[in-house]
């Protein structure tokens, strides 16, 4: 008679887990396990009942117990030892009830076989010759059974063991290793008693061969899962005095009886799969071979995934010194498999066709080949350790985990990334093992109903919401898993590490001179200080300096200074060394090794801003780094770097600081060959405009202090900062303007207007972070002989009375650049009928531009210049295409909207479409300038200073026209291909300047 509450004992019940209490309460009563259930006051803290709120599914525990006590009841004996044992013993009771309620396969194999409850009970490691010596004696005096059934009770009886341990441990992710190990330990031993078996049928002729099992995949890497295919490679060698045809076939049989035994089923139900599909050939190849066959056949037809599968192999059964010469002898071939044409490429492509393969209504479950899955890992850490482990043998390793570990140690992957992939493996692993752990499936797909995902998130330890809970960590470790994956497997610095010769992999010292000599360089024994000062020592960043330099050595040479971009990456890396992102940036970071390195070597100008900002580094990685900002943005930013200032001095050093971060961007979107003459034109004149804006804010601010403005300020670009077509080395050619505000004193105004003007000039000349802006106002009326700063009204004055035609020429790109908007329209509303006058130019003006023009080509080309290659006012320079390009302007704009532009390639093009310009003229006069523009702009990066001929020396040369992507040549051919151009702009400009 029961002697529970009819009422409160089921909620007490499913307070403790149970899905369905009234049942569970049923149970709990059943005579089977009366004794064990204890005091019915104490259901919520009782023994029993607390063991079974422990499991996976306490309602399939609680089953799984009464159907297992039934079963051992035929026995008093042992069943009074199970009472006394799992009524009395906390930890044996947690263990036997933890396999019942997470594996119905194994609760069914207990009922069956109920003399194995202690394989539980008293779990505990077990080495793995231990259980290579249970499980063939099982089958060697296999009793009643055959010998194939013993084979499977016998190994069903180890594996109540490991899961045991596995279910019952604090934190299944601590133990999943050593369950994996012991998985792959049994497996091993299986294979060993099976082979035991084929001897037995075989008979004497068993003895003529030498079988050894090489394990492959998990097995091999002691990583192996509850149930899943085992792959092997059979590997035979003839016993003394026997032919080897006839060992081999002998050893075929052999292991074609293993695979049957351990892949078929019987009344004791079945193991796994023998998967020998890895073998050279696959299916379609020979079962056994001989070493000396497997290596002839890795040596002429291996593919690249054969020798990723080999990183894995270990003799597990046979003969272990067939085993262990098989290993040896493809071991080597693992460790350069990544020299292989397009080795990194292959392994790549391999895995997207993994992807490929799943089938889409298994795609958003799996656990294992799906993105984010094991597989990720699995594939990430094999081709690091494929690609560095060549020179690495601290990397040789066939356990995933363990790899991670070493490639972690060894700076291949960031701690921080290590540490997440880790903990995801082990959690995806643990998933994996649960799920094929309740019936003993080969599966790696997430259930879907909710009775098996309450199950298994209850089975990690999750108590709350289980089945939502398992859920949203398996979602969030797949996210981690893909994005890591991602990073690291298509990591660029791969492919480059895997195409180094072995020698240049270790860059020994010795190596490391020769390479130096044989690249290029022209200091190899200096060269070789800088790699050394970089990779000596013991340290994390020396590693991963080691892994970085013998690649990027490569891609210093490519450039035509590559002495100067090691220097440059020595001095980068010490200032930088210590920080936590630089060198992770380097290893992980898309192409940011491989931009440094040629931007480096190909420019003294980058590397100079780099070294004086080298936290700048970080914009090689961002995808959006290499794109200029906007005026707009810049402005902001320099705004807010200068508020945290006190005075003006210090704010306008802020934003300079800003503006060498900018023009470093701009340097690299250039030399990356993202940026046209145009483009860097545009981005160097917004930054030279917020750079403008900013210190006219902070002087006005200074030099009003707490009074009042007296007068609005306006700059206007004038030049090419007028026509957004400025470059590395251009000045800032401007007008000063001001306009009193009302009631103002004009005197007042224009005293307070001349200091801030000077104060701006004087702050942006001044040595700082940035390179000099020369701010010239000579263009002002009266040029130097004027005032800095005029009022409008002083301006209109002087153009309606005094201005010249020159005057005019020069605002034809006058353009306000910082300062009152209101005040930048009044002033192009003034200049607007000077610079495109009401009828165009009379004959004598026309011919005072064609002196004046005459008279600059004769007097301003400095004393030694070469006429013929001078960028500026040489023939066919810039000068000759804008003077072309004004004249126009001045003669025809009145008439024609399109040629009301500052900028000198789109009013040409728009001469050229009203016909006022030749067509091909204009097309040799639009090459030229975009040549000479970025032959100026060329010789400024890679020469660190301004730039006005072709460069006469040779290494200059190669350095220009590698910047312009041309091919690498000397001084003389880059001034042939210059004086080309030149020659036919030069013929262009005296037909249309002259009207010849």
């Amino acid at each position: 008679m029961s002697s529970r509450a009819p009422e409160s004992v089921p909620a007490g019940i499913a307070r403790l887990g149970f899905a369905d209490p009234r049942r569970a309460n049923a149970l709990l009563d059943d005579p089977a396990v009366a004794e064990l259930a204890g005091d019915p006051a104490r259901i919520e803290t009782g023994g029993l009942s607390q063991s079974l709120a422990r499991t996976a599914d306490p309602d399939a525990a609680l089953l799984g117990l009464v159907r297992f006590m039934e079963a051992v009841a035929v026995d008093r004996a042992r069943r009074a030892e199970v009472v006394r044992v799992v009524g009395s013993d906390p930890v044996a009771r947690h263990r036997l009830l933890a396999v019942l309620g997470a594996s119905t396969a194994l609760a069914d194999h207990l009922v069956a076989h109920p003399e194995q409850w202690t394989a539980a009970t008293q779990a505990a490691p077990v080495p793995a010759a231990e259980r290579v010596r249970r499980l063939v004696g099982q089958v060697a005096e296999p009793g009643e059974l055959t010998g194939a059934d013993a084979l499977r009770v016998g190994y069903r009886e180890q594996l109540i063991g490991i899961a045991a341990l596995d279910l019952t441990a604090d934190d299944p992710l601590e133990v999943l290793p050593s369950t994996a190990e012991a998985l792959a330990d049994l497996a091993a031993a299986a294979l060993e008693a099976a082979l035991h078996l084929a001897r037995q049928e075989v008979g004497p002729d068993a003895a003529r061969t030498r079988l050894a099992v090489v394990a492959m995949g998990k097995t091999g890497g002691r990583e192996l899962n509850y149930i899943s295919d085992v792959d092997v490679i059979f590997a035979a060698e003839p016993a003394d005095g026997v032919p080897e045809e006839e060992a081999v076939a002998v050893a075929t049989d052999l292991a074609t009886r293993l695979m049957r035994l351990c892949s078929a089923s019987t009344g004791a139900g079945s193991l796994w799969q023998v998967d020998p599909a890895l073998r050279p050939e696959g299916k379609n190849g020979p079962l056994v071979r001989t070493v000396a066959s497997h290596l002839a056949y890795y040596e002429r037809w291996a593919k690249t995934w054969e020798f990723q599968a080999l990183l894995k192999a270990r003799p597990v059964a046979g003969d272990v010194e067939v085993g262990a010469a098989y290993c040896d002898a493809v071991q080597p071939m693992v460790w350069q498999a990544s020299t292989r044409e397009h080795f990194v490429d292959d392994v790549q492509a391999m895995r997207r066709r993994v992807e490929e393969h799943i089938p889409k209504a298994e795609a958003d479950r799996q656990i294992k080949l799906g993105a984010g899955g094991l597989r990720d890992v699995e594939f990430s850490v094999q081709l690091l350790q494929l690609v560095h482990g060549r020179a690495d043998e601290s990397l040789r390793t066939a356990t995933t985990l363990e790899g991670l570990a070493a490639l972690s140690a060894g700076g291949y992957v960031g701690r921080e990334d290590a540490a997440v992939l880790e903990n995801a493996y082990r959690y995806l692993r643990a998933l994996e093992h649960r799920i094929q752990l309740y019936r003993l499936r080969r599966t790696h797909l997430m259930p879907t109903g909710e009775d098996d995902l309450r199950r298994l998130g209850r089975s990690m330890g999750h108590r709350s919401a289980p089945g939502e809970t398992v859920m949203e960590q398996w979602r969030a470790r797949r996210r981690e898993v893909r994005r890591l994956h991602e990073r690291i497997f298509y990591r660029p610095l791969l492919s480059a590490v895997a195409r180094l010769s072995d020698q240049d992999v270790r860059l020994t010292p010795e190596a490391a001179r020769e390479r130096f000599s044989a690249l290029g360089f022209r200091d190899p024994a200096n060269a070789l200080r800088h790699l050394e000062a970089l990779t000596g020592g013991v340290s994390r960043r020396s590693a991963i300096q080691r892994q970085l330099l013998p690649v990027m050595l490569g891609w210093f040479a490519d450039e035509a200074d590559p002495d100067a971009g090691l220097l440059a990456f020595r001095r980068i890396s010490e200032e930088l060394g210590s920080t936590h992102w630089y060198l992770r940036l380097l290893r992980d970071e898309g192409s940011a090794a491989e931009r440094l390195a040629h931007t480096l070597a190909r420019s003294r100008y980058a590397a100079s801003l780099l070294e004086q900002a080298p936290e700048c580094v970080q914009f090689l990685g961002d995808s959006s780094g290499l794109t200029p900002r906007s005026r707009d943005d810049v402005l902001r930013r320099m705004r807010s770097a200068a508020g945290r200032k006190d005075d003006a001095e210090s704010a306008v050093l802020a934003a300079r600081v800003i503006r060498r971060s900018e023009l470093f961007r701009i340097a690299v979107a250039d030399l990356a060959g993202t940026l046209g003459p145009l483009d860097l034109g545009a981005a160097m004149t917004d930054l030279t405009s917020a750079l403008l804006e900013l210190t006219l804010e902070m002087c006005l601010r200074e030099v009003v202090g707490e009074g009042e403005p007296l007068t609005r300020l306006l700059v206007v670009g004038m030049g090419r900062l007028g026509g957004r077509e400025q470059g590395y080395g251009s000045d800032a050619d401007v007008l000063f303007v001001h306009d009193p505000l009302p009631g103002a004193d004009e005197v007042a105004a224009q005293a307070q207007a001349m200091e801030v003007v000077r104060r701006l000039v004087t702050l942006l000349g001044r040595p700082g972070p940035d390179p000099v802006l020369d701010v010239d106002a000579g263009l002002r009326p009266e040029g130097k002989q004027g005032p800095l700063v005029r009022s409008l009204a002083s301006y209109r004055e002087y153009y309606a009375r005094w201005s010249l035609v020159w005057e005019a020429q020069a605002l034809l790109r006058a353009t306000p650049v910082a300062g009152d908007p209101d005040l930048a329209q009044r002033f192009v509303d003034l200049v607007a009928p000077i610079r495109w006058p009401e009828g165009g130019l009379d004959a004598g003006q026309v011919r005072e531009i064609r002196t004046l023009k005459a008279r600059m080509e004769s007097e301003r080309l400095p004393r030694g210049a070469d006429r013929k290659t001078h960028f500026k006012l040489g023939h066919g320079g810039l000068s000759d295409v804008e003077w072309v390009v004004q004249l126009v302007q001045l003669r025809h704009a009145h008439a024609h909207p399109g040629l009301r532009t500052p900028s000198t390639l789109a009013a040409l093009e728009a001469a050229a479409e009203l016909g006022l310009v030749d067509a091909d003229h204009a097309s040799a006069l639009a090459g030229a300038w975009r040549l000479a523009s970025a032959m100026r702009n060329a010789g400024v990066l890679f020469r660190g200073k301004g730039v006005d001929s072709v460069p006469t020396y040779d290494r200059d040369a190669d350095g220009v026209a590698r910047i312009l992507g041309m091919e690498s040549g000397t001084a003389q051919d880059l001034a042939e291909r210059y004086r080309r151009v030149a020659r036919r702009a030069r013929a262009a400009f005296e037909a249309e300047f002259y009207d010849a």
